[in-house]
């Protein structure tokens, strides 16, 4: 995702936040996001809704948002009891927090979710992407890392042991200490590009991304769905791992 603030307007802090939300779990520049008339809900009106509707999209409403988990972005509306003020952030993951608040408000345990929305694909089928093109050259690990519990600090590893099906000896993925269960197919070991975590400012630290391995000059997207070698260990690539 790329995070977006609030846009320059004069829209209420509701509107423009869950705007800003759009726009950061749709990756497109908050100018692109429409804008609902005057006393229109975002997320419920006419305006937002066609507009999706145009992408293949549509947002959903979570019935119980103050205990939904999700291993994608959500957008929560939330208020702090006494104040007047609702704003939209972006959730993520399981259990689910607040992964971006366009407002750059501090969310302090007060806050109460109100409403949330997922945003989803009309037409599951078509909203599927297409498969990327094979790598036809080889690229270099660079660092490996691993940390033994969630939370925990990602120790880098100048050699490690590789467990079939599992993992490296050692990380959450192996021991089941992690957010996922382990041994569930795509998580026994992640990859990222060295090149992507340098994109950020600042670049990604592995605290940060908490992906096994860093590779430099290979497009590991188009390892979905096929089998490569990391060494001499024969691995499937199973989805895709994007941070958050």
């Amino acid at each position: 995702m790329k995070e977006v603030a609030l846009p320059d307007s004069k829209l209420s802090l509701d509107v423009a936040s869950f705007l800003a939300c759009l726009a950061t779990i749709l990756e497109l520049p908050v100018e692109r996001m429409p804008t609902p008339g005057a006393s229109e809900d975002p997320a419920k009106g006419w305006t937002v809704s066609r507009w999706l509707g145009g992408l293949g999209l549509g947002l959903a409403r979570i019935a119980d948002p103050a205990s939904f988990s999700w291993v994608g972005p959500w957008i929560a509306r939330i208020r702090t009891p006494g104040e007047d003020d609702r704003r939209s952030v972006v959730m993520y993951g399981v259990p689910s927090g607040v992964l971006w608040d366009p407002s750059g408000n501090p969310t302090n345990e007060r806050v109460v979710i109100e409403d949330g929305f997922l945003i989803a694909a009309t037409d599951i089928a078509q909203a599927l992407p297409p498969q990327a093109s094979a790598p036809i050259k080889s690229g270099t690990v660079e660092t490996n890392w691993i940390a033994s519990a969630a939370g925990k600090p990602a120790t880098a590893a100048q050699t490690v042991r590789a467990i079939a099906g599992w993992g490296l000896e050692g990380d959450r993925h192996v021991v089941g200490t992690g957010t996922f269960p382990s041994g569930l197919p795509g998580s026994a070991l992640t990859l990222i590009e060295a090149e992507v975590c340098e994109s950020f400012e600042p670049s990604l630290s592995p605290n940060e991304h908490r992906r096994n391995v860093v590779t430099r000059g290979i497009d590991l997207n188009g390892l979905v769905g096929r089998e490569f070698t990391i060494g001499d260990v024969r691995c499937r690539g199973m989805r895709l791992c994007e941070p958050g």
